[in-house]
């Protein structure tokens, strides 16, 4: 088994401590020592490290699982790559075009890195691309994603704004729909007030070929389902495709034929398959996580110009 360092024991760590448990090593740095400690006698494992720089200069370490806060992304992926470690961090991979820079400029020849975005190993977003992929729907032309909730935004959650922190899975559902770079990106804020995060987005792409997507993203909006059970599509020229946006299950209408689907509640978020490819990818360091650099850009790209940051 590997040895693998979680950084971070909160709620985010929580969830990866609970996933490798049985699959790794697992060494606990945080804030607060108190709460690896906790992790330790939960999850078991190999040990506290107090500092992240003791952490990553363990001869043993293979990698490192970053659930720390955004702010810290960049830093503590340059340091872990320099450091000789693979690295899987927690959406968003960092919080500015500038850091982006970075850490692109430390990949080259460094072990793999990895964004833990789970919407990429949903299982009704490989489906979707599928029965894309198999012309169900003709060529896409549009999509049209929703999903409106009120939604507390505890510690460093405050500081960041609802697209950036939440609405990114979506836009990375959206990309990997289309699988290419949207040529242009517009976005509105209703309600925003200046000097504060955004907690509402209406963002527009267009993509190659004139094809359009549309993301309505909020945590403002109350919502007796808390978010469930909203609808959203993606539509072709031969039919469309309408599917819970959580993933539930999706409806294929194409003339007068229509399908009902449940992808798959096993894994509904994709978590599970996101650490299979994680520790694959420890396995065999010629292989690349599918989450990996290039589409966690793609989508940062997106946010930073809805926000007209370039």
């Amino acid at each position: 088994m590997k040895h693998i360092g979680i950084v971070g024991c909160g709620r985010i760590g929580q969830l990866h401590a609970r996933n490798l448990k049985a699959r790794a090593h697992l060494y606990y740095c945080s804030r607060s020592r108190s709460s690896a400690e906790r992790f330790q006698r939960e999850f078991g494992g190999s040990g506290v490290v107090g500092a992240f720089e003791n952490l990553i200069a363990l001869p043993q370490l293979d990698a490192v699982v970053l659930a720390s806060p955004p702010e810290y992304h960049a830093q503590q992926v340059v340091a872990a790559l320099e450091a000789g470690k693979a690295v899987l961090v927690e959406k968003p991979l960092c919080l500015s075009p500038k850091e982006i820079t970075a850490i692109e400029q430390n990949l080259q020849g460094r072990p793999f890195l990895m964004v833990a975005e789970n919407y990429y190993y949903k299982p009704s977003l490989r489906l979707m691309r599928e029965l894309i992929g198999q012309g169900a729907i003709g060529q896409l032309r549009s999509a049209e994603v929703v999903k409106l909730t009120r939604q507390k935004a505890p510690g460093w959650k405050d500081q960041c704004g609802a697209l950036l922190e939440g609405g990114i899975h979506f836009v990375a559902l959206i990309n990997a729909l289309f699988d290419v770079t949207p040529l242009a990106v517009r976005a509105e804020f209703p309600k925003h007030r200046t000097g504060q995060p955004e907690r509402h987005s209406l963002t527009r792409l267009t993509y190659p070929g004139g094809a359009e997507a549309t993301l309505r993203y909020a945590w403002d909006q109350p919502s007796l389902t808390r978010g469930l059970f909203q609808h959203s599509q993606v539509r072709g020229t031969l039919g469309r495709i309408i599917f819970e946006s959580n993933g539930i299950y999706l409806w294929l209408s194409t003339g007068k034929k229509k399908w009902l689907y449940f992808p798959g509640f096993g894994d509904l978020m994709g978590y599970r398959a996101m650490i299979e490819d994680f520790l694959a990818c420890l396995e065999d360091r010629g292989r690349q996580p599918v989450s990996d650099f290039s589409r966690a850009r793609r989508d940062l790209e997106v946010v930073f110009g809805a926000y007209g940051e370039r």
